[in-house]
């Protein structure tokens, strides 16, 4: 190990290089000795250091002795290096700063190699709990192993298309790493896909194998797989991964004779993960993704959201959902939290969880924090724990962040942009202003690129003002799966167009006006539907809203507002349209409005704009 030390006034910085153990740290001690009492502070700059063990952990504790408070702290500490502070519980005595990311600090490591790495540093740190118990490091390691096992005796290897759905589940995690140690491609299913949405996903994805855990549809397993063997999609494997038919626990004797099996190497930047665009305004496209994009995706975003290896995270986030994936499941496995599968994701069960386990992190869509605060038990206490929430996947009106705000006191709401072809893009900051939260979704990401560009000429739009947003980055998809060239997003400069409307502020937040494909053009006026359900959520008498465009022989369209009302209340569409004139000019109060007791939704949590407007349609005619 080589130590540099540089005095600037009473300060000294003490540079370590290479790798700092029980051989080396006398070395560290002798240095330390040698500080002279003039020097007030000490930063150690831990850039260049491989590793740290408990000698060195001992030294630096040693000067923290001496140098107590503001007056000593660490800097450019790695991942491996934080994680390590980490298990020992010194992070919360020392001051550390990690390593503000480039390039070239990115995380180059398959999923594969990801989780032998979680393995080799913290075999028993508990990293998932369902109805079961716990599940370390080393389990998720042994059980993948033994599945991993049967899925090859199933003939999946290198490349295989291996269809995984089923709702949230410690199985579910299991078999996706399984998946990765054969170099397979996990294709991550909707569970609430019906056996002929199953079929199409599969044709479009030529996926050969199906892993199946619970799902609502399949009520009758056999009937279901039946009907997916008649449909003459490409399936010609099902898998059962349901936590009911057997707890993998009671197979942990098959691993001893299997352990070192699987070894092949597997690249990080192999696309091996394939997410379903929702098809809510469409037929779904094949997202290939790759470890290196979702890992350096979640590294950047558990540092974003604060978490720690203290923290509990409650997670109702489908994991076949990019949100899931990064914010989800790989944040909290990079901090070392704990993630909590629910049962179900029945309100009751979630709330009583949260009370329970005292989950400190919950992220969700609109639509879940509102079913929450509407439930019959619902009270302030029994979310008191969550210090965090990201609220992604769907937006949520002014009206709609004030009421979380206002029930859930002691959280810090966050507010997200991403889509499934790059996610995140941006994000609010952890003690971000009311204002920004109300009226942005953050500031892009570091290490990546977002360009507002004007819809009619291409050109870049000037700050402040809106056009379509376009994002490249690490974080980028490859492409769309078998899908023709003038189709896919990615233009001849590498920039994804998104679809999304929006703009860049002077201060580099990023504010949403609405979708491309959901402007409603009413004779020749543009109308953005976020605006006028911004204006309606804030009625008293509306739970939820959602605002279409609907085909009019005079105008083209018409705008039409389908409208949830809270429980107790009574809906009046004149009084309604009273109000909304005080708020939205003439040609932009809704024509039409359509009352739901519910609205279809998708697993993701977002409205299903197809049906909906399918339904309105006929409702109209």
């Amino acid at each position: 190990m080589e130590i540099i030390k540089m005095l600037s006034g009473n300060e000294m910085m003490i540079a370590l290089e290479g790798r700092l153990d029980t051989t080396t740290s006398p070395l560290l001690r002798e240095q330390i000795a040698q500080i002279p009492p003039e020097v007030e502070k000490v930063k150690f700059d831990f850039k260049d250091l491989n590793y740290i063990s408990s000698a060195g952990l001992r030294e630096i504790l040693v000067c923290r002795k001496k140098f107590s408070g503001d007056k000593m702290k660490v800097v450019n500490v790695s991942q491996e290096i934080y994680d390590i502070f980490a298990t020992t519980g010194f992070d919360q005595i020392i001051p550390l700063e990690t390593t503000k990311d480039d390039i070239s600090t990115y995380m180059n490591l398959s999923f594969k190699a990801f989780l032998a790495k979680k393995v080799e540093n913290t075999p028993d740190a508990v990293a998932l709990v369902d109805d079961r118990g716990e599940f370390s490091w080393k389990d998720i390691d042994i059980y993948s192993q033994i599945i991993a096992e049967g899925l090859a005796n199933k003939g999946i290897k290198k490349g295989t298309h291996v269809a995984l759905c089923g709702v949230n589940s410690v199985n579910w995690v299991l078999t996706f790493f399984a998946i990765q140690k054969l170099g397979a491609m996990a294709q991550l299913l909707n569970f609430n896909m019906s056996a002929a949405d199953v079929a199409k996903v599969a044709t479009i994805g030529d996926i050969t194998h199906f892993c199946y855990g619970s799902m609502p549809e399949m009520q009758d397993q056999e009937a279901f797989i039946d009907e997916l063997k008649k449909s003459g999609c490409p399936l010609c494997e099902f898998i059962s991964i349901r936590n009911d038919r057997q707890d993998i626990r009671e197979r942990r004797d098959e691993y001893e004779a299997i352990r070192y099996k699987f070894q092949d190497f597997v690249e990080a930047d192999w696309p091996c993960v394939t997410i379903f665009t929702s098809g809510s305004t469409g037929k779904p496209k094949g997202v290939l993704l790759s470890a290196y994009n979702i890992l350096n995706a979640a590294n950047t975003n558990y540092k974003d959201q604060t978490l720690t290896n203290k923290d509990r995270t409650c997670l109702i986030l489908p994991l076949f959902h990019i949100f899931g994936l990064v914010a989800g499941l790989f944040a909290n496995a990079i901090a070392g939290s704990t993630l909590y599968f629910p049962s179900n994701i029945r309100t009751g069960t979630i709330l009583e969880l949260i009370d329970k386990e005292k989950c400190t992190f919950f992220h969700s869509v609109p639509t879940m924090l509102i079913a929450l605060i509407n439930n019959k038990d619902f009270t302030k206490d029994k979310l008191s724990s969550v210090r965090c929430t990201i609220i992604s996947g769907a937006a949520a009106t002014k009206a709609q962040i004030l009421m979380f705000k206002e029930n859930l006191p002691n959280d810090h709401f966050m507010s997200s942009y991403g889509l499934s072809e790059m996610a995140p893009v941006s994000i609010s900051t952890y003690g971000d202003s009311d204002e920004h939260l109300l009226t942005t979704v953050g500031k892009p990401v570091d290490n990546i690129q977002v360009q507002i560009r004007d819809l009619e000429t291409g050109e870049k739009c000037a700050t402040g003002t809106s056009g379509e947003i376009l994002v490249q980055g690490f974080n980028l998809m490859t492409g769309y799966y078998k899908t023709d060239i003038e189709s896919q997003s990615i233009d001849d400069m590498g920039w994804l167009h998104t679809g999304d409307l929006g703009f860049l502020d002077e201060e580099g937040y990023l504010h949403l006006s609405g979708r491309l494909k959901e402007l409603i053009i009413r004779g020749g006026e543009n109308i953005m539907p976020q605006e006028i359900e911004a204006a309606i959520s804030s009625l008293d008498v509306v739970n939820n809203v959602k605002v279409i465009g609907v085909p009019s022989e005079f105008f083209g369209e018409e705008v039409c507002a389908c409208i949830k009302v809270k429980e107790g209340k009574e809906f009046d569409q004149e009084a309604v349209k009273i109000e909304l004139s005080k708020k939205l000019a003439k040609y932009k109060i809704p024509s039409y409005f359509v009352v739901y007791n519910d609205f279809p939704m998708l697993g993701t949590g977002k409205i299903d704009v197809v049906s909906l407007k399918k339904d309105v349609l006929e409702k109209l005619k």
